[in-house]
């Protein structure tokens, strides 16, 4: 079997904790609806910033894991996802650069295009909304959690936000 990039552990192990902050996000914003809830995920686990106990998330974690591994992997992926605002903002991005392409150096040149790259702009955004899901889905999240177990969760007070840190191993 041939290894590629998303085999090498930290990337794994970080797709898998990624799966694992959406599937906890998931089984949590099911039980506070009116909680918001961010994360960030890395090869050692991943971070959840949200005005919920400890003990919730602990157990929101097993549940997801639990989950994960029953083979619910429509919970590895979440539509507010960073991947999906990330793709979608470089199609963006580049195409208001390809309208600007041409334009000189005079600003005067550039408004001129603005109505162009508003309309590429908006294009692009339309054309990669499916995309970010299937990156998701392919590159940044792995949905079978494997071997990965939760060792503990860790909560500190940052700037006036409740973060919890919810470590893992394997």
């Amino acid at each position: 079997m041939k290894k590629t990039l998303l085999d090498l552990r930290p990337v794994s192990r970080t797709r898998r904790n990624h799966a694992l902050e959406h599937a906890t996000i998931h089984v949590l914003s099911k039980k506070f609806s009116n909680v918001m809830l961010a994360g960030m995920s890395s090869p050692s686990g991943f971070t959840l910033i949200g005005d919920v106990s400890t003990e919730d998330v602990a157990e929101g974690a097993i549940e997801a894991l639990r989950r994960l591994r029953e083979g619910q992997s429509e919970l590895a992926l979440h539509n507010n996802c960073g991947t999906n605002f990330a793709i979608t903002g470089i199609a963006a991005g580049m195409a208001a650069w390809l309208g600007t392409l041409g334009s000189g150096k005079e600003i005067r040149r550039k408004l001129e295009r603005l109505p162009l790259i508003i309309l590429l702009a908006t294009i692009a955004i339309i054309a990669t909304r499916p995309l970010g899901p299937l990156v998701q889905k392919e590159i940044t999240t792995d949905s079978d959690p494997g071997g990965l177990e939760i060792e503990r969760v860790e909560t500190s007070i940052r700037l006036g936000m409740r973060m919890h840190r919810v470590i893992t191993r394997g």
